[in-house]
């Protein structure tokens, strides 16, 4: 180029991120060492089907060193169940194929029922005897004399991959669970702060739909690694302490947050913050809003916002009544935020906790009889209809792909609408056919020896593995594990047959396309369905905790709550924007039944004929949730409930305030609020009651 001129600038494309990441790498890394032990032991005790040992190690491995421990344990006992339950099954019914088949999806389908019910590592253990007893039988059905020796074989297989990839990931630790709890809560208590910042700002309508459904998965999430702790450390029943007096204090910002921003919405309906209160909120949100704050600040926050309460409530009129109720929600908000603050920092590290006894029962979660049910049901349909119609046409391969279709099916069983998910797994095999063709066809018979033979299956596990470490890419490894490996069928004796890899192929891709069709069919209209049935088991359990007949147990009612409106937040999503799923306020449920709770502590402190106004607003309330659980939608409260709030709420303002006065007392403001946002200002004790037309 000619001296003085200037090079023609072009617009900067961006690059292509190239970054490897050291964690990622080394799982993979882990993975495949684990890999190789594995076919060395099965190459050397001359196992039947090596491949199957080196596919079980990538199911197996899990990214989070702590998380598939657990899992290993229970897949072992899964593996032991299903082969029992296969010699049980397969040579006392062998002359029946009709009746095996049939007890053989009921089982499947009764596993796939606990393993959905049960929502922790232990479902591992039923899903495991699920699909262990499916590729163990259906491939032999046609055969089953050699059926003892068969399981046995498998579960040799089996086992040796697991005990292989555990022994290695134990070593190398590819990362714990503590950093992943920390960065969740980080994460959580950074949303939190932004959102309730704003919501005190009179902003809370629109971001509570973008951000409570998120926050509420998070503390369930938060809880299922938790799980893991006593597999990842030696101090880790300390940090599971913590971690579960955590969710309690987690679980708890929620519905104080959008407490305290309802009632700062109807203080500003009815004509605005009075000052000490707007100087208040001021600096709360500045304590939020910076990103290290003191935590010694919090202390003198809730303190002012407890003696503003105060002062508010000897005044006695429903203004002041609001302005209590916002200042105590605050200032328990803030009270929980700080705590969660100093149990995340003490996350990871030894010691006792200094815990209240309440702290350390463990998170309850939500389990749902009938979604487990039509899961389990689902599943015993799809394996009886894949066997139905490879025995009415005989097909040669047709127990492979039944194997291939009831493996598929149990693993995506727990998810409300799988066929997404199936049809990236059929995209994800066909792309890695053209691969191992490659490899069993150009490269494999080059290759000679063991040691030649893991050298260059090296790089292609290693890529799968490290895709199968990043969460955005993760779903695409398993298919590609299992088309590669099957298709390619590791044995003691290279075998380059191209009739048997078409089969086999063949095989797999019906098994892929049998399931998603069947999941089609009978699936993938029941996102909405099961989000429905979530609401309403949530208001079953609301009637039964204002029901003073039933057994109160109020700290594992708060937490199935925050779990269901964690479970409802991804199926919202695919609700259509006017659907009815909408008008149901999960958080809205959640603040009335914490506001059950006092009341029903407070029925021992309080006169009898006060005590029958508190009941007689809790039985309107069981009646209310009652009928919401029976019709199935979300109607409005009856107007005739709110004359029995009002009455126990002048009712209680004639008493001396103690404690538990003043906490049911509280709780009838903050009910009234939720309930009735836009009923008029109830009366004094000395005024005469508002007309019913006030009222509607």
């Amino acid at each position: 180029m000619p001296v003085g001129r200037t090079r023609p600038r072009f617009p900067s494309l961006p690059l292509p991120d190239l970054q490897i990441d050291s964690q990622k790498l080394l799982f993979s890394l882990s993975s495949f060492i684990a890999a190789a032990i594995t076919l060395a032991i099965a190459f050397s005790a001359s196992l039947p089907r090596p491949w199957w040992a080196l596919l079980t190690v990538y199911v197996t491995a899990q990214p989070m060193a702590g998380a598939f421990r657990p899992k290993a344990l229970y897949r072992l006992g899964g593996i032991a169940t299903g082969a029992a339950v296969t010699l049980l099954l397969v040579p006392n019914l062998q002359n029946s194929p009709e009746l095996l088949v049939l007890c053989l999806a009921a089982w499947t389908g009764f596993c796939i029922y606990l393993a959905v019910l049960d929502r922790t590592p232990r479902a591992f253990l039923f899903q495991m005897a699920a699909f262990s007893t499916a590729v163990i039988s259906f491939p032999y059905l046609d055969d089953p004399t050699n059926i003892f020796e068969t399981t046995i074989a498998r579960v040799q297989e089996m086992t040796v991959a697991i005990l292989c990839v555990t022994a290695v990931h134990a070593l190398l630790q590819p990362w714990s669970a503590t950093p992943v709890i920390r960065a969740r809560v980080r994460s959580f208590l950074a949303h939190a702060r932004r959102w309730t910042a704003e919501a005190l700002g009179s902003h809370h309508t629109r971001l509570e739909n973008e951000h409570r459904r998120m926050l509420a998965a998070d503390v369930t999430e938060l809880g299922m690694i938790a799980i893991h702790l006593p597999f990842d450390q030696r101090w880790a029943p300390a940090t599971k302490r913590r971690v579960t007096a955590l969710q309690q204090q987690l679980a708890s910002i929620l519905p104080l947050a959008s407490a305290a921003a309802n009632r700062l919405d109807r203080l500003r309906d009815g004509g605005g913050l009075p000052a000490e209160l707007e100087a208040l909120l001021d600096d709360v949100s500045d304590w939020l809003v910076e990103e290290d704050s003191p935590l010694h600040q919090a202390g003198a926050l809730v303190r002012r916002c407890e003696a503003m309460a105060e002062a508010a409530e000897a005044r006695a009129d429903w203004t002041s009544l609001l302005t209590a109720s916002a200042c105590v929600r605050i200032a328990e908000f803030l009270a929980a935020l700080a705590a969660s603050r100093r149990l995340a920092t003490r996350i990871g590290s030894p010691g006792r906790p200094n815990l209240k006894p309440s702290s350390a029962e463990p998170f309850a979660l939500a389990r749902d009889h009938g979604v487990a049910a039509l899961a389990g049901l689902a599943t015993a349909t799809a394996i009886a209809l894949y066997c139905a119609v490879w025995i009415l046409l005989a097909w040669p391969n047709g127990s492979a792909t039944a194997a291939f279709a009831a493996l598929i099916t149990c693993s995506f069983a727990a998810q409300d609408d799988p066929a997404p998910v199936i049809g990236r797994y059929l995209v994800a095999t066909l792309k890695t056919f053209p691969l191992a063709a490659l490899y069993l066809f150009v490269i494999l018979p080059r290759v000679d020896g063991y040691e030649m033979l893991v050298i260059t299956l090296a790089p292609t596990l290693l890529w799968m593995g490290y895709v199968q470490a990043d969460p955005a890419r993760s779903p695409q490894a398993l298919p590609m594990f299992s088309c590669f490996i099957v298709a390619m069928g590791f044995l003691a004796r290279f075998q380059a047959d191209f009739a048997l890899f078409i089969n086999t192929g063949l095989a797999q891709l019906g098994g892929i396309v049998a399931t998603l069709t069947v999941t089609k069919l009978f699936r993938s209209a029941n996102v909405l369905w099961t989000a429905r049935r979530i609401l309403r088991s949530n208001w079953a359990e609301l009637a039964q905790l204002a029901d003073i007949r039933r057994p109160f147990l109020a700290d594992r009612w708060t937490a199935r709550a925050i779990d269901r409106l964690g479970q409802v937040a991804a199926r919202m999503a695919v609700a259509a924007p006017g659907a009815a799923l909408h008008a149901a306020d999960g958080l809205a449920d959640l603040r009335i039944g914490r506001n059950i709770i006092p009341i029903r502590r407070s029925l021992p402190y309080v006169p009898h004929d006060v005590r029958h106004r508190l009941g007689a607003v809790l039985s309107g309330l069981t009646v209310f949730y009652d009928a919401r659980w029976r019709r199935g939608h979300a109607h409005p409260p009856p107007a005739a409930l709110l004359e029995p709030i009002d009455r126990a709420l002048r009712s209680l303002l004639a008493l001396p305030l103690d404690e538990p006065r003043r906490r049911a007392l509280r709780a009838l403001v903050g009910m009234r609020c939720n309930l009735f946002p836009a009923a008029p200002p109830p009366s004094s004790p000395s005024s005469p009651p508002p007309p019913p037309d006030a009222v509607r």
